[in-house]
């Protein structure tokens, strides 16, 4: 599959499989993440990869109850050192959560590639998500997901025109 066609039909996956992700597979998606651009390559970031059952349960109801984060064998939670990101990203704030979300985007879309789903994850509570994982507080968590291999093939959703979202000047 090339990028494109990666881009293309990567889906949010909310149902999976019990099967365990080959490391060798689970390897190519953290290096994924470590290759992401970061605003001055600072990479202020730190993921931790769940596998633990019972603390993928506890993330559950800290996530809004959603129960197939807990039906992935692996959690991925990226956590974001704002302090050792870039500190004038255009001018106006810190590059944490940018280059977390590229790094992620980049998850997303090797995990794809690879035969794995992943569904991003940003309703939760980030005080209670520390709490279960022991990550103290100057960290920040900025988004979970599960990985896993889908055990449901959504559908397209509908998407704006590009005459809606593309302008030319």
């Amino acid at each position: 599959m090339n990028t494109f066609e990666t881009i293309k039909s990567r889906r949010s996956i909310r149902k999976y499989k019990s099967t365990a992700i080959e490391e060798e597979k689970l390897n190519k998606v953290l290096e994924a993440l470590q290759l992401a651009p970061t605003a001055c390559n600072f990479q202020p970031f730190k993921f931790i990869v769940v596998k633990d059952k019972k603390v993928k349960n506890a993330l559950v109801p800290v996530c809004r109850d959603q129960k197939f984060i807990a039906e992935a064998p692996i959690v991925i939670v990226g956590c974001t050192y704002p302090e050792n990101a870039y500190q004038k990203m255009g001018g106006k704030g810190n590059s944490h959560e940018v280059d977390l979300a590229i790094a992620f985007d980049h998850l997303t879309l090797a995990a794809w590639e690879l035969g794995l789903g992943t569904c991003w994850i940003g309703a939760f509570s980030e005080e209670e998500v520390k709490k279960v994982l022991g990550i103290p507080s100057p960290v920040r968590v900025v988004a979970l997901t599960p990985l896993g291999y889908p055990d449901e093939k959504p559908q397209l959703r509908r998407r704006k025109s590009m005459k809606e979202l593309i302008e030319y000047v």
